[in-house]
């Protein structure tokens, strides 16, 4: 292939790869099954532009739903967490009476990863998939 053919093919790439643009996801904003199938949380777009990430817990079962656990019913997991980037945040969560700074990660349509860190070491990931009822 001549160098002048390669340039072009470059040329032809960057200008598709430009003109594509940005894959839109769904928005977060439903209900929500944890990995264990132990709760759903609605998550929605919350605070005052609309931007920040709130996640509250509305269902408990398969075990969970214990003395211990029902007084988190109707609480907020992911509270007012901010935009870092596209699909991306970060803020408290609040799991079982325990806070931890968090990241939430949108990485599907139908999947977040909450990531929780308590004295910024000990870190701990959750998946959450869209809840089809």
């Amino acid at each position: 292939m001549s160098v002048a053919s390669m340039r072009s093919a470059g040329v032809m790439a960057a200008v598709a790869i430009l003109t594509m643009g940005p894959a839109l996801a769904a928005s977060p904003a439903g209900i929500w099954e944890i990995e264990m199938k132990d709760s759903r949380y609605r998550v929605e777009l919350c605070g005052p532009a609309g931007t920040d990430l709130c996640g509250t817990l509305i269902w408990l079962g398969n075990g969970a739903d214990s003395p211990e656990n029902l007084p988190y019913l109707n609480t907020l997991l992911i509270d007012h967490a901010s935009p870092t980037g596209p699909g991306q945040w970060e803020g408290d969560l609040h799991i079982y009476g325990q806070s931890a700074a968090g990241t939430i990660a949108q990485v599907s349509d139908d999947q977040i990863t909450l990531t929780g860190c308590a004295f910024g070491i000990i870190c701990k990931s959750y998946q959450l998939y869209r809840y089809a009822e």
